[in-house]
């Protein structure tokens, strides 16, 4: 017995991984990679309201915490490196090859 909102999830989660893996642009990835994070923030709250606890929303707020720090230091990242390479393409940076 699955709901709405867990098929909701399960596809907001395909779309977030497809464009995870599509995509070269740094921020795109990030978006992708948020549209991930709050699908499975969707998933942990239909399984608390189908099992009637309280646990999956304390997950909710774990992940949105490090949702929130991720954003947050990848889009520094991004940033810093768009400043220095004037490019946010994946494919051309190459900031880490020794």
């Amino acid at each position: 017995m699955t709901s709405e909102t867990l098929v909701l999830s399960m596809i907001l989660f395909g779309i977030g991984a497809a464009g995870f893996v599509a995509r070269r642009n740094a921020i795109v990835v990030l978006m992708c990679l948020e549209l991930m994070l709050n699908a499975a923030n969707l998933a942990f709250i239909d399984f608390s309201r189908q099992h009637m606890n309280m646990t999956g929303h304390i997950y909710v707020f774990m992940i949105m915490t490090v949702a929130a720090a991720e954003a947050a230091v990848a889009l520094a990242i991004v940033v810093r490196i768009f400043r220095a390479r004037k490019a946010v393409n994946l494919d051309e940076i190459n900031l880490m090859k020794g």
